[in-house]
């Protein structure tokens, strides 16, 4: 038998369009398409089943589609106007004023960011876009559509891998398995940014002993927004670091970091090259979505010292005004970290940042371990305002940042919120979004009006979805146990695993340990029986990957799987491998009840219960994350935690104890109490309310307007503030830390004083005056600001719940103060110092506190 013909190389051939179906082109590279229905509906039209065997893909239904076809489309005048149709709209939303630039034409708006850089690690777009791994990169991908939605001129930049995460599936005995499928990146949605030549576009980065990393930059076109990803698989490169970007997550620590300086450093000067190459206004802020992209700062650090004269403490005022970054893990080892040995070995010598000392980089990274580099740290000093993704994970954030500002109340540490939201187009079924309407879908901002709608009517329809996701879980479940080795003849039982009348609840979501991925199977004999009840049951669909390297996770994985195999259980639950954004949509559409059950406080956010809410299911949830402050007590149901109980396993039994019951008691009672019509009248108020309280707030565009009025607008005035007159407000800013840095330590409250108004005992509600002494050791009434602070004191002596009053002065060195009393009970007071200057973001920024005592 003769050998077979292997090719030498991979590589995929776009379709040649005919002249009058050009504009389809446009249209399947703009991702536009992935939320905008009648695209869709249009390249539904060029071939039905063609386009659902491509996975609804345009640019594969392109390919797949005979020439024949397109050239018998390219003389239809009707599929012409269509298409001209489509087109005409999708230039009207590329070009027409939005949100954004209506808020640009108000006068208190002149300093809005002309444009705004967006790094992230991964970017979860579209499943046609396999570039992410969870949670961080949809939500960045949300982030990315709804700032198109609304106008607002970000510039995206990560890498892009050639192997995306990995694709799972399982072994026969329930063990997962990953594939690493190479893609090509001409048979995706981008574009390769060339010279006029047609030469790639390289940055280049230099590395240890006169190497050079060189990437191409490929472009997405996400709506309005471009979407810069970095590819290091360049000939001219060695071979090792050809394979810089394979793999998301992936390699040890010197390929993250290696990764980590291509996406920080590389990417800022991709989007120089970028913005160059077509006219676009460079960044006047920069957000860096979690640690991965930190090094940005350095690189722009590195910009302001070689191409504008400054030195290092003024380009990091510069830098810093500008810089917003955006933390998501609640617990420290989830935080990037890199032996200071190994950012030594990169960053030394000045190779890769000519003019920025390798001394002050290791200190912006500086933690309690000295060997080590602290990724989080580095984000937190390089930018003057940092959040949490939702109001308990900002709580999180400052007590475990705390640390960089010691001295300051939690309240205090500059570290806010903006809680996650989703994208309303990409995530609510095509049937729910006609059913309600009413809600302006680019921006997210108009009401929900759907009281016309019976119970009826919606239940109709939450069936409907129901219905789909059962008929996508018997077609998976199929498909999975063929990978895993069983034969065709005996998966009849397949044909009838789920049923679409029976309470559907989900979990999908990664598998790290916090996530108690099997706390549903803490008593296997109580799921077993919530399953098979006899007029309640429950069909319970679990999905997730593991990282690689976590066989941790993969033995929870494969414990889920073994129950679910079960020939007695095994048409109510099932796990379903290779969780993706396809597979989410059919989840977030049918499932009744999204379930949701990590070890508070460690979800940081969680959106997945956001999309299923946003279709009409209610959630289950551990109050955690956005859960905590979005339950209301008729939108779904708190799984109550057994706060205060140090033993993991004893906490977990009693919240899987809680779990059953709520399940038992209250969950599939009242789904399945009917009224004469069949309608669960007192589950569809539960989804009625939910659809209408949640809906507006859970919107990723709700979540963007919040960063650009709350961040990215004061950081474009911090950041013009610092720049005006040759960055005179950098020069001023890094001379007056230089002073408050030199007289610090000898800053003292010399003694204080308080004394209640006109009484001979304090009331609450009345005023007291505070009089203090203080030397400020060389620095002047205006370098700084003495405060009263009035709290209730502990035994300790430690002020809580503190309400603070700027004192006047009051001669030399001496200061003043009057407040009312704000507490009853036992009361005490202090004198703090803070530096103040006008270009400090809050009176913490520096971290430095002066107490009297």
């Amino acid at each position: 038998m003769s050998p077979a013909v292997r090719a030498l190389r991979r590589f995929t051939v776009r379709a040649s369009l005919p002249e009058p179906l050009s504009a389809l082109g446009q249209l399947a590279t703009n991702l536009r398409w992935t939320w905008h229905p009648p695209t869709q509906e249009l390249f539904a039209a060029v071939d039905a089943q063609a386009w659902e065997q491509a996975g609804n893909d345009p640019l594969r239904l392109l390919r797949d589609v005979p020439a024949a076809h397109l050239e018998r489309l390219a003389a239809d005048e009707s599929f012409l106007t269509r298409t001209r149709a489509v087109a005409e709209d999708l230039n009207r939303y590329l070009t027409e004023p939005r949100w954004y630039q209506r808020r640009q034409q108000d006068a208190d708006q002149t300093r809005l960011p002309a444009s705004i850089g967006y790094f992230s690690m991964e970017f979860g777009v579209t499943e046609a876009l396999p570039n992410y791994s969870g949670g961080l990169g949809v939500l960045a991908g949300d982030h990315l559509k709804a700032a198109s939605d609304l106008g607002v001129p970000l510039i995206g930049v990560g890498l892009l891998y050639r192997s995306g995460y990995f694709r799972q599936s399982l072994s026969l005995d329930g063990w997962q398995v990953e594939h690493y499928p190479v893609l090509d990146p001409r048979g995706l949605p981008l574009e390769l940014l060339t010279e006029p030549s047609g030469a790639p576009i390289l940055v280049h980065v230099a590395l240890p002993g006169g190497r050079v990393l060189r990437a191409r930059i490929w472009k997405a076109q996400v709506g309005r927004v471009p979407l810069l990803l970095l590819d290091s698989n360049v000939e001219d490169n060695d071979p090792d670091l050809r394979g810089v970007t394979d793999r998301l997550y992936g390699g040890d620590q010197d390929h993250r970091i290696q990764q980590e300086i291509l996406a920080g450093i590389g990417g800022v000067r991709a989007v120089r090259v970028y913005c160059e190459l077509t006219g676009t206004a460079q960044p006047g802020v920069f957000h860096t979505n979690e640690g991965h992209a930190g090094f940005l700062g350095l690189e722009r650090i590195r910009e302001l010292i070689t191409g504008d004269g400054l030195d290092f403490d003024e380009a990091l005022a510069a830098v810093r005004a500008g810089t917003v970054f955006t933390t998501h893990t609640p617990v420290p080892a989830g935080i990037d970290r890199f032996p200071v040995d190994l950012v030594q070995h990169y960053f030394g010598g000045e190779q890769l940042l000519p003019g920025v000392p390798i001394q002050r980089v290791l200190a912006l990274g500086a933690e309690e371990n000295p060997g080590l580099f602290n990724m989080a740290h580095m984000g937190l000093r390089l930018a003057q305002r940092a959040n949490g993704v939702s109001r308990l994970h900002g709580e999180v954030s400052r007590g475990m940042f705390g640390g960089l500002w010691q001295g300051f109340d939690a309240r205090e540490v500059p570290i806010g919120s903006v809680t996650n939201g989703v994208h309303g187009p990409t995530w609510a079924a095509g049937e729910m979004s006609k059913l309600l309407g009413g809600s302006e879908a680019d921006t997210g901002t108009g009401p929900l009006t759907f009281e016309p709608v019976t119970d009826s009517l919606l239940w109709e329809l939450r069936c409907g979805l129901r219905g789909k996701l059962v008929d996508e879980v018997r077609r998976r479940v199929r498909v999975a146990w063929l990978q895993r080795g069983a034969s065709a003849l005996e998966l009849g039982w397949t044909d009838s695993v789920f049923d679409p009348d029976v309470l559907t609840v989900g979990f999908a979501r990664r598998v790290p340990t916090y996530k108690r991925l099997t706390l549903m199977l803490r008593d296997p004999e109580r799921l077993r029986a919530l399953l098979l009840h006899p007029e309640r049951p429950v069909q319970l669909v679990v999905a997730g990957k593991s990282h690689p390297a976590d066989d941790g996770g993969k033995a929870l994985i494969q414990q889920i799987v073994r129950f679910a195999d079960d020939a007695g259980v095994r048409h109510r639950i099932v796990f379903l491998p290779d969780y993706d954004m396809s597979m989410a949509r059919y989840l977030y559409w049918g499932c009744d009840v999204w379930l949701n059950n990590p070890m508070r406080p460690l979800e940081a956010c969680g959106t997945s219960g956001m999309k299923a809410a946003l279709n009409g299911g209610l959630n289950l949830s551990i109050r955690d994350g956005w859960w905590d402050e979005f339950y209301d007590g008729s939108n779904g149901w708190a799984i109550p935690t057994a706060d205060g109980v140090a033993d993991p396993n004893r906490r977990d039994d009693l919240e899987a104890a809680a779990l059953y019951e709520l399940l038992n008691q209250q969950v599939a009672p009242l789904f399945y109490d009917r009224g004469a019509d069949g309608v669960p009248t007192r589950w569809m108020a539960m989804v009625r309310h939910t659809l209408a309280s949640m809906g507006p707030n859970l919107q990723a565009s709700r979540m963007v307007r919040e960063y650009v009025e709350n961040y990215y607008a004061p950081a474009g005035r911090s950041a013009g503030s610092v720049r005006e007159n040759s960055f005179q407000g950098a020069k001023e800013l890094a001379v007056y830390r230089a002073r408050i840095r030199a007289a610090w330590n000898r800053v003292h409250v010399v003694d204080t004083d308080m004394s209640v108004n006109g009484a001979q005992a304090p009331v609450v509600g009345h005023p007291v005056t505070v009089r203090a002494r203080v030397d400020l050791n060389g620095l002047t009434p205006a370098d700084v600001d003495v405060q009263a602070v009035i709290g209730r004191v502990a035994d300790s002596g430690e002020l809580s719940e503190v309400v603070t009053e700027s004192m006047r002065v009051d001669g030399d060195g001496s200061y003043v103060a009057e407040m009312p009393l704000p507490h009853v009970g036992s009361v005490g007071y202090t004198v703090r110092v803070l530096p103040k200057h006008e270009l400090l973001a809050t009176p913490a920024e520096l971290g430095r506190v002066i107490l009297a005592g």
